[in-house]
């Protein structure tokens, strides 16, 4: 496939006539004679003095700070110059508080320079690692093709990840995989698309519409949020027995956090999986409701599912991918929203094998003492430990018939009564619909279902999210040291006598 030039790169991004330099002459460095003749012959072919350019532009009218390789300079390789010329780039990208999208195109190491190159990677990591702690944006575009410790380094730190589609994109190159083994790499495995559909990258974006993809992004991880929206009008909750709440949230039609995005957000930008190689069950995603800006994170629905449970079952790795969403959240200082509608855990070898109990201890505590504003949402089943891995937020919100049990009603009644038929007893029992949560200080507020959201589904959904958003824009408005004490508080007293 042909490759797209960091020159393409840059003026397909950028408002025009925007872009600034930052590039100084190369750091002259020890070369050969052979060496230099490569080096010359290059940067007579590019037109560039090095493999990578840096500066800073416009994208619609927002400035950002720009890191691209030329494949075309020697393969777009990584020695000592190119190394310093991209960290004093993160360095001023950093001090100047802009956001920082890099675009490798590299076959990796310069092999020119040996193992003093090889180390370069170690301070480019260093450095985008401190433009992260600064709580500003990374942006990674992997263009084709990316491999070697370019990928293995600064092109796998993104907060969120893009490929060009059909680029190549992998560890070890296939052309050193085939003279070090014998045989080609297996086809297929170092793509753009099944590193998406493994979870390791976040979109496929082809070049054209990178700029308007950007945008979103940025809308969402780098503007101010909007003023303040206005609260929803106050319904009564009605008396709703618990068995029938319950079945209510089975209903296959019944809106999930993906009708949520469609319908009750704006500047939606899907990520995937848990970065580590992974596809979950989990939906992650940034956006706005009301023009309050957000991490988002939601287990989800089976589409057109049928049966008692249309949820799908959350395993180790969906966990992983709501731990993503919350070091997000954290990284960048946003907000996390968090969507619950689960029929509870994976029930299987793998799930126990791949430490389910671990991932549900290690999201609940991460969640817990998260330190950005937290809002979770009982959108529908609230089943057992996944559901409870979400649940601690600093605000929670409950659809009428959004529900919350340690086991689903069926499960409860089988320990109890050794049978499932008692299962609307139980539901009644345990105090798990939201009314119940709503009076025992789990929930702080409920959102009407005139009558269920099914058949109701966009005028429910404009009311979650315009709640969801007077709630966002609430916590941010309260001081952080305040939120975090007011959070463990709250838990610490649930279900101790008052008065």
């Amino acid at each position: 496939m042909s490759r797209i030039s960091a020159a393409a790169l840059r003026d397909a991004l950028l408002d025009d006539g925007s872009f600034l330099s930052w590039d100084e002459a190369p750091l002259a460095v020890p070369v050969s004679p052979r060496y230099r003749e490569e080096l010359d012959a290059a940067a007579a072919a590019t037109g560039l003095d090095e493999s990578v350019l840096t500066g800073e532009g416009l994208v619609f009218g927002r400035r950002v700070a720009l890191v691209a390789c030329e494949f075309d300079f020697l393969a777009g390789s990584i020695g000592v110059a190119a190394a310093e010329r991209i960290i004093a780039a993160v360095h001023r990208a950093t001090a100047e508080g802009l956001p920082l999208l890099a675009s490798p195109s590299s076959g990796g190491t310069r092999m020119q320079e040996g193992t003093v190159a090889f180390l370069q990677m170690v301070k480019i990591a260093a450095a985008v690692e401190l433009h992260k702690r600064a709580h500003l944006p990374y942006l990674v575009y992997l263009r084709h093709p990316t491999t070697g410790g370019v990928f293995a380094s600064w092109g796998s730190l993104g907060h969120v990840t893009a490929a060009e589609p059909g680029a190549l994109i992998g560890f070890l190159g296939p052309r050193v995989y085939q003279h070090l083994y014998g045989e080609p790499f297996p086809p297929g495995v170092q793509t753009a698309e099944n590193l998406q559909r493994h979870g390791v990258i976040d979109a496929v974006v082809p070049l054209d519409v990178l700029r308007h993809t950007l945008d979103r992004t940025l809308k969402v991880v780098s503007d101010p949020p909007a003023a303040p929206p206005t609260a929803p009008a106050p319904h009564p909750v009605p008396d709703v027995p618990a068995w029938d709440s319950v079945e209510i949230s089975r209903r296959p039609d019944r809106p999930g956090v993906g009708y949520l995005l469609r319908h009750g957000t704006t500047d939606r930008v899907l990520l995937s999986g848990t970065g580590h190689g992974e596809a979950a069950t989990m939906l992650l995603a940034l956006a706005r409701f009301g023009g309050q800006p957000a991490v988002v994170l939601g287990q989800r629905r089976v589409t057109g599912g049928s049966g008692a449970l249309p949820t799908m079952p959350v395993g180790p790795a969906a966990l992983r991918e709501a731990r993503r969403g919350m070091a997000l959240a954290a990284g960048l200082r946003l907000p996390l929203v968090l969507v619950i509608d689960t029929a509870g855990p994976a029930l299987s070898t793998e799930a126990e094998e791949d430490g389910l109990a671990g991932e549900i201890a290690r999201c609940l505590a991460d969640l817990v003492t998260l330190d950005t504003p937290t809002v979770s949402v009982l959108l529908g089943q609230g089943s057992g430990g996944p559901a409870l891995a979400m649940v601690p937020a600093d605000r929670v919100l409950a659809a009428l018939h959004g529900w919350l049990a340690p086991l689903p009603p069926e499960g409860a009644s089988a320990i109890v009564f050794r049978d499932v038929d008692h299962a609307p007893e139980l539901a009644a029992a345990q105090g798990i619909r939201s009314a119940d949560l709503l009076r025992n200080g789990v929930v702080d507020a409920i959102v009407p279902e005139l009558p269920d959201a099914a058949d109701e589904p966009e005028a429910f959904t404009q009311r979650l999210s315009a709640t969801i958003a007077v709630e966002l824009s609430r916590l941010r408005a309260a001081p952080a040291d305040q939120r975090l004490a007011a959070r463990f508080e709250r838990y610490r007293r649930i279900g101790l006598p008052t008065g």
